[in-house]
């Protein structure tokens, strides 16, 4: 179902231009009226705000798209701010790989890196100023008593009993909290706004904790730590942010954004406006769970290929330009759904389609001697590097007696409608001859080792002189210069669509699929894949695009590491198609 702007809803793609052009969408439709009706000087200016408490994922590449799209559309600014108001649960570390990942995106926020911390002390002056007009005061309910006191949805909260404190009481109490003389967690400044409002957040939420934690950037400058949104909204204000794009889960908290922001003499009154997160099928993006897997040894770190980080679909061979299509496509909306994953596969194969060089490589082989070809005999045989684009050239690749074959590509007793391998069959080697296997080699448990072929000479480049067909071609590694690799097929990280349910109960971590990672050893490459460049994609024919392990931790001791980014098989185009 379409919203009234007839943006495409997440999950919904009847009617999706997939070509990747721009259309507008509900938030621009909202800004070209801040803009018409001349809004902060009628100006743009955007921030991507993530929190350095764990890596990015694709969910946030669709804001950095947004944010710093709109700021491209509207020849505007778009800042890149850490909200670093919670030292216990950020590093560096963090702050770094979020600044990696935005570039490699393709965006740059040209010199406006911004932290929440660096408006440390204009936030505290911000918060004696709410207690000076009386609209703070200091509390010193536990936790606990605070649940109590607040209420629920049905019925209204109580007062707290330090709600009355006079000015002079609160100011002197909260500076003292600054200065350290009291315990963690033992005082907090809460806003006084409205103990029934129906708006659970507008229920004197707390601005301010004491928490001893050293922070990455102000050390033990500080021991109170303003709480999010505090900080968020009044941050945007002081750089002059005009637009806060935020995700539906802050719509409740809208209210409260403007709240401060209407309370204080800030220089600029940003509007917030929400859109639906991604939630992206077999995956989960919750940073605690994504935590878990992580701390729990369940995956190889943030950039394990089959986690949705950017490191991890990095890794993986996913192109920074398949990603920024996959956000154009699904749109922006005003309601949480779900996308395909299908959906992102798609995308990236699109891409690498289009620039990925092809290669030959068996994954898992089988011997192959043609009897009646020269022994020590080596040729060399060309082979175009992408068969839609010329300017990408050709290659020489060897070819030998002795050959490597897919094990998959042979059968002893082959059903009808096999068409490749079999005693008695010929078929084509792709850019070498015909050849028809002749007889097999068995080891003692009856398991075939070795094929014996002939070829024909006759039939050099892959077509015969007589002009008889064959039904299949395959791909093959000449022996004697063959490369040993290790190749690690990932697959989805979970057996079901919506692994972060809680409806069937368990935990999301039983629903780990076992086969989402499959090492080969002793895989075989032709010659020129030993020199592919970390970073760069490649087609191995037939079994679909790889990239070179860029942290190159081999299981096995010899050889290039290769990661499959996705087979050739494509289920979201072949779902469009029925």
């Amino acid at each position: 179902m379409q919203d009234k702007e007839k943006n495409i809803p997440e999950g919904n793609l009847e009617g999706c231009d997939c070509s990747g052009e721009s259309r507008v969408n509900f938030i621009q439709a909202q800004i070209d009226d801040d803009l018409k009706a001349g809004k902060n000087e009628a100006r743009v200016h955007t921030r991507f705000p993530p929190e350095p408490n764990g890596y990015l994922h694709i969910g946030h590449a669709k804001s950095i798209c947004l944010n710093f799209g709109l700021a491209e559309i509207f020849k505007g600014f778009c800042n890149l701010r850490f909200d670093d108001t919670n030292p216990s649960k950020e590093e560096v570390e963090y702050v770094e790989s979020i600044k990696e990942d935005v570039r490699w995106l393709g965006f740059d926020w040209d010199g406006r890196e911004f932290f929440a911390s660096d408006y440390f002390e204009k936030l505290y002056a911000y918060a004696v100023q709410l207690i000076k007009d009386g609209k703070a005061y200091v509390c010193d309910l536990s936790p606990e008593a605070t649940r109590e006191y607040r209420g629920t949805l049905k019925e209204a909260g109580r007062n707290s009993p330090y709600r009355e404190r006079s000015v002079a009481e609160n100011l002197d109490l909260f500076a003292r909290m600054r200065a350290g003389e009291f315990a963690d967690g033992s005082r907090v400044l809460r806003a006084k706004i409205d103990m029934a409002a129906g708006n659970m957040n507008m229920r004197d939420p707390v601005i301010y904790r004491i928490l001893r934690a050293h922070h990455h950037r102000t050390g033990d400058a500080w021991c109170i730590y303003p709480m999010y949104d505090f900080a968020h909204g009044l941050s945007d204000a002081i750089e002059g942010i005009t637009h806060s794009i935020c995700t539906l889960e802050f719509e409740d908290h809208r209210p409260l954004y403007d709240w401060f922001i209407e309370q204080l003499p800030v220089p600029c009154r940003p509007r917030q406006i929400e859109f639906a997160r991604l939630n992206l099928s077999y995956t989960v993006m919750s940073k605690r769970k994504l935590l878990k897997l992580v701390n729990d040894g369940l995956v190889d770190g943030w950039d394990d290929p089959r986690l949705p980080t950017l490191s991890g679909l990095r890794r993986r061979g996913f192109s920074p330009a398949s990603i920024r299509n996959f956000c154009e496509r699904i749109g922006v909306a005003k309601r949480n759904s779900m996308v395909d994953v299908a959906l992102l596969e798609h995308a990236v194969r699109e891409d690498l389609n289009r620039i990925a060089s092809r290669y030959m490589a068996v994954l898992q082989p089988l011997k192959l001697i043609i009897d009646n070809y020269p022994e020590g005999q080596v040729e060399e045989l060309d082979a175009v590097n992408h068969p839609e684009d010329p300017a990408a050239g050709s290659r020489k690749i060897p070819f030998a007696r002795e050959l490597y074959v897919e094990r998959d590509d042979f059968m002893e007793e082959a059903p009808k409608k096999f068409y490749r391998l079999t005693p008695g069959r010929e078929v084509r080697l792709r850019y070498a001859y015909y050849i028809r296997c002749e007889w097999v080699e068995k080891d003692a448990e009856g398991k075939v080792t070795v094929l014996h072929c002939s070829y024909d000479p006759q039939s050099r480049g892959g077509s015969s002189a007589d002009g008889r067909k064959v039904k299949a071609t395959l791909h093959w590694v000449a022996a004697p210069t063959a490369v040993n690799a290790e190749v690690r097929l990932y697959d989805r990280l979970f057996s079901e669509p919506d692994p972060g349910s809680e409806k069937d109960g368990g935990s999301f971590t039983e629903k780990i699929n076992s086969g989402s990672l499959v090492v080969l050893k002793d895989c075989k490459l032709e010659p020129a894949l030993a020199e592919v460049e970390a970073g760069v994609s490649v087609q191995f024919e037939r079994l679909g695009y790889f990239i070179p392990d860029n942290r190159q931790r081999p299981l096995s001791s010899a050889g290039p590491v290769f990661n499959r980014t996705v087979t050739l098989r494509d289920d979201w185009l072949k779902s469009q198609s029925k």
